[in-house]
């Protein structure tokens, strides 16, 4: 029997595909800028602990961007259509914003923070209507591989905005590396031009107050709204968990270096991720949604009982490198189904706030689980710990085979 492979290879050539690996790549671009670079660049001037601490406010907007979600969802901008004339107008003042850090100093830390504040809420913004675009643009056949290059495009530029701006800042100074930056942020501006609009022609809300209610309203009144919330919250819990102290378990619990652990749990791990995401991707034009979801699930459960083995077995390279590579790749695949999962479940009128609001409610159960996994190691150890993270992930399975029909029904894919 022959393999035909041509429908995964037609859905890499299309336009949209390409455009959306660029855009993930612009939403990765300034996270690490107000967040782990800007520490690094405080630090190394010598600012106090508790100022560099409370930068970590600066992150807020990424939290509460359901906020003005329907602002984008009512208005259109005078150019480039409903999704991208947003996205345009984000990217260039990210570009403003990211290069007036450049021109600041730690040393002039109220500046500096409005500038990095300012980087955050253009950033949250940009990402609230690439996700709407994606889901707007994307065919329902193309949702799994257009979530993978986005998600790759993503940690693309999270290592060149991070790792890189460390490196090149001890070369050509802090003020080159933001402006460098700022230029990467082009990548998305060309792809926003050259991006194409929605197949399907869409009538925005005809008020502020109807595009906050009714994305709501439409929502609820599909058939097991409130279970699917819940699978949302659930789908990734396992994996969010046992996440929280990975690199605290490599060096504390089993005794690999600090440098060991960046090489093969961060390279590796990164690597290893991006394979998972493309490879998932490419299979759920076969698998469809709903299997997808179910056979990615299950090896995101099973990839955490790989670090009780680790816990058992202690200090072995080998188990490690199986570990990160087994938990990274099927990690991503995971994330790539559940981002189509999202975009399924969203009312093309209302894309913005819709998905802003469920990727913000995907998070509320790793918000409260995550405390408690420090003391559940020092009570019942390493491996018990994994073991009950693999247990975690259990109850969203369940109910991911319960509501097997209604993941179904929400696309063909």
């Amino acid at each position: 029997m022959k393999f035909d492979i041509s429908p995964y290879i037609q859905v890499f050539r299309r336009r949209s595909i390409a455009v959306i690996t660029f855009l993930g790549f612009s939403s990765g671009i300034p996270l690490a800028l107000t967040s782990g670079t800007l520490q690094a660049w405080m630090t190394v001037v010598g600012v106090d602990l508790r100022t560099i601490g409370i930068f970590a406010l600066v992150g807020l907007p990424y939290t509460v961007k359901f906020l003005w979600a329907p602002f984008m969802d009512r208005f259109i901008p005078p150019w480039l259509g409903r999704r991208r004339g947003w996205i345009i107008m984000t990217q260039l003042c990210l570009v403003t914003s990211i290069s007036a850090m450049a021109f600041s100093s730690p040393r002039q830390t109220p500046l500096l923070a409005a500038l990095a504040l300012m980087v955050a809420f253009a950033s949250a913004s940009q990402d609230i209507v690439i996700d709407a675009y994606r889901t707007d643009v994307l065919h329902e056949q193309e949702r799994g591989i257009g979530a993978a290059v986005y998600v790759m495009g993503y940690r693309i530029a999270m290592l060149v905005s991070g790792a890189l701006a460390l490196v090149l800042s001890d070369h050509i100074g802090w003020r080159n590396t933001y402006l460098l930056m700022a230029g990467a942020m082009c990548a998305g501006i060309i792809s926003t031009f050259l991006g194409p609009e929605p197949e399907e022609k869409v009538v925005p809300p005809r008020s502020l107050a109807e595009a906050v209610w009714g994305p709501l309203k439409n929502y609820f009144s599909r058939n097991s709204a409130i279970s699917l919330l819940l699978l949302i919250v659930l789908y990734k819990l396992g994996d969010a968990y046992a996440g929280t102290l990975t690199t605290a378990f490599l060096i504390r619990g089993v005794g690999f270096s600090v440098s060991e652990v960046g090489t093969i749990n961060k390279g590796l791990g990164f690597a290893s991720l991006i394979v998972g995401a493309i490879f998932g991707g490419t299979l759920m034009v076969r698998l469809r949604l709903f299997r997808s979801l179910l056979l990615f699930g299950i090896l995101q459960a099973v990839s955490n009982l790989s670090f009780m083995f680790l816990a058992w077995t202690g200090k072995s390279y080998g188990m490690l490198i199986f570990t990160v590579a087994f938990e990274n790749f099927s990690g991503g695949m995971g994330t790539t189904a559940f981002v189509s999962l999202l975009m399924a479940m969203c009312n093309h009128r209302y894309t913005a706030t819709q998905y802003a609001l469920l990727s913000s409610l995907a998070a509320i159960g790793r918000i409260f689980i995550a405390p408690t996994s420090g003391y559940l190691v020092e009570s019942i150890g390493w491996a018990s710990f994994f073991f009950i993270t693999f247990l975690t992930a259990l109850p969203g399975l369940w109910l991911l085979w319960w509501l097997r029909y209604e993941v179904s029904e929400l696309s063909n894919l």
